[in-house]
């Protein structure tokens, strides 16, 4: 047998269909599920549509940890439906206050050589513990947990060898900055990360996680670490020995790419404003004046990373100028930092101490002042992502942010004068899963608890044959789905699609002309489909399955794309979207709102790989003709024709 990478090792042990050849479809047994509550109600919503009774993963949860501020009654209406439901069918609960989804699975539940498919694109974390975990749409993690497998095409991966160790102020953020540099933000769709070299044994599991978890920047389906002596030390101090085995590349096995990394010679990086993918370093920028400093979120808001934020603050002061925000990623993480003193140094610090949630990373508070800088270690900073418009928010790592806190200018640590204090893994964490509520028994299920505010998932109908589209937008390169649909004050609305869907591009709307939606549910009213024209990239960040179901509920049938990011194309055949690629950048730019696309035949023209006739009519009346391509399979073809998974 030839030599297998962990991706191929691990893909091998989960194959349902398919063979393990870069491209092709295969289908993976998923043993693991997580939801978050503002992606979690819509999932069971499609569950409880399947008419399924429990679900069949060997372990399912859901976390509340994005919808945590319950402005107005529809975060909680959400957190009772989804108690009671996971009660019913056999789901475990992690309550508010609990903490992050990702910092939490990867503490209490994260299992070596496992697979973990969760409704958020940070899912990846859990490769740090040596997890094939991927990002996906509701929808999909729904199929999962009611036992079917999950659809994907076989990825390439790229190999990247780790040599050397650290040096002092140099952090894993730094890592997945230099990686980003490398790669980019776009073009890695149907490819894997895989880490190993020596320099691997240097890092500890949070350190590795973080650099997994902003993984998700590249586009990538996943990324993963091998499970070593690293791995079992962090499982043991979690009281989860029995859950470690080792895992590995075997020797000589082969990568599609090959990137190697001296550890040793990397430097303080930042993520420029606005694309985790514009990367230079902390040096270069130069001490910029910072009004904001947030340290946090799922990408760097472990035990390690906040000790050593307070060892760095004790007896000292963050600079008048500089508001600084701290959030633990975990309860866990929070307690242990106030039974340690460590909370004591950072709130006489000056420190503002948030909840273990995700807040400030999906714009939930803690929005910075206009016109002013923001530095925070989160892993996206997408335009407006902070709540303020016109932001400008820099990524960095914890050790980059506690010197900026400090000094009130973005700071190369290196810069501060001091020793960098050693943060090392704990060897037995503080382990209370009281705040996780396991499901009810068979028999023994509760009532499932359903306020006014909670919708249904509304279902699409077939493709027509012949397609007259009207194009309600044209957007360019690295559209996110925050700009499709934002998060911030709007997320407790997602469990109502017809409310929801009144801000769908609303980013992009002009004062007094008509909204997207209008233009949308307009265009619907006389017959016509609508279609978004985007350009490279299309679809990137959030996992968030509304940015198909909102646009579906206002008439779009078509997106047109030069390239589109694989959850959310998925999440478009998911939702009865039919998602087709541009041959020709002239023809892109050939396109204006207003145009109509003309397509006769459509649904015999759609052939895995095939390309379809269009016409273009422009305003003038003038007809353009030109080609779309697709990437789609047989059987996507089949469910999108259909109108979507639940039609």
């Amino acid at each position: 047998m030839a030599a297998q990478n962990l991706v191929q090792k691990i893909l091998a042990s989960h194959l349902a269909s398919g063979t393990l050849a870069p491209g092709g479809e295969i289908e993976i047994v998923i043993d693991q599920t997580l939801c978050q509550d503002a992606t979690g109600t819509m999932a069971f919503l499609e569950l409880e549509a399947m008419g399924v009774d429990r679900v069949r993963t060997e372990l399912s949860v859901q976390y509340i940890d994005h919808n945590t501020s319950q402005n107005g009654p529809e975060n909680q209406n959400d957190h009772l439906y989804l108690q009671s439901v996971c009660a019913a069918k056999g789901v475990h609960f992690s309550r508010p206050g609990n903490g992050i989804c990702h910092q939490v699975h990867l503490e209490r539940f994260g299992i070596p050589g496992k697979t973990l498919l969760g409704s958020d694109s940070h899912t990846p974390t859990g490769g740090g513990i040596g997890m094939l975990a991927i990002g996906a749409g509701g929808l999909d993690v729904a199929v999962a947990m009611a036992g079917g497998p999950f659809k994907l095409t076989c990825p390439r991966v790229v190999g990247i060898r780790l040599d050397g160790r650290l040096r002092p102020w140099v952090a894993a953020k730094d890592v997945i900055l230099h990686v980003l540099s490398i790669l980019g933000s776009k073009g890695n769709v149907d490819t894997v990360v895989e880490y190993f070299g020596p320099g691997v044994a240097t890092l500890s599991v949070p350190e590795r996680a973080t650099i997994t978890n902003m993984g998700a920047e590249l586009g990538v389906t996943t990324s993963v670490f091998p499970s070593d002596e690293a791995t079992r030390a962090f499982l043991t101090a979690q009281q989860r020995t029995a859950d470690w085995r080792p895992l590995a590349a075997d020797p000589g096995a082969a990568y599609d790419r090959l990137i190697e990394i001296d550890l040793a010679a990397l430097e303080p990086l930042a993520a420029c404003p606005s694309n985790p993918g514009n990367i230079r370093t902390v040096a270069d920028i130069g001490p910029i004046p910072v009004a904001q400093v947030v340290i946090g979120s799922c990408t760097n808001s472990s035990l390690k990373d906040l000790r050593l934020v307070a060892n760095v603050l004790k007896g000292k002061l963050v600079h008048p100028n500089v508001s600084l925000g701290i959030a633990p990623g975990s309860r866990q993480v929070l307690e242990m930092l106030s039974r340690e003193g460590h909370l004591a140094d950072l709130i006489a610090a000056g420190c503002r101490l948030l909840e273990s949630a995700c807040g400030p990373c999906i714009g939930q508070g803690f929005s910075p002042a206009n016109d002013t800088v923001s530095v925070r270690t989160f892993n996206r900073n997408f335009a407006g992502r902070t709540g303020t418009k016109n932001d400008q928010c820099y990524l960095v790592s914890p050790e980059t942010a506690v010197a900026t806190a400090l000094t009130g200018v973005l700071t190369d640590p290196r810069t501060l004068g001091m020793a960098c204090p050693a943060a090392a893994m704990p060897a037995g964490f503080l382990v209370d899963d009281s705040l996780v509520l396991p499901p009810a028994p068979r028999g023994q299920e509760p009532a499932i608890v359903r306020k006014e505010t909670i919708g249904e998932p509304p279902c699409c109908t077939a493709v027509p044959d012949d397609l007259d589209g009207e194009v309600l937008i044209v957007v360019e390169d690295k559209i996110t789905t925050d700009h499709i649909m934002p998060a911030g004050t709007h997320l407790k609305l997602r469990s109502n699609i017809p409310k929801y869907a009144r801000v769908v591009f609303e980013c992009f709307n002009e004062p007094g002309k008509p909204s997207f939606a209008e233009r949308g549910l307009a265009a619907k009213a006389a017959g016509k489909a609508g279609l978004i024209v985007a350009g490279e990239s299309y679809g990137q960040g959030s996992s968030r399955e509304h940015a198909a179901i909102c646009p579906m509920y206002l008439g779009v049938r078509l997106v047109l794309a030069r390239s589109i990011e694989r959850i959310h194309a998925a999440n478009l055949i998911n939702f009865g979207i039919v998602p087709l690629l541009f041959q020709n950048a002239d023809d892109y730019a050939a396109i204006a709102p207003g145009d109509t696309v003309e397509i006769r035949g459509l649904r015999r023209q759609l052939v895995p790989g095939g390309t379809v006739a269009a016409t273009l009519v422009k305003a003038d009346g003038t007809r353009r003709a030109f080609a779309l391509g697709n990437s789609m399979t047989e059987r996507d073809i089949e469910m999108v024709l259909k109108g979507g998974r639940l039609a």
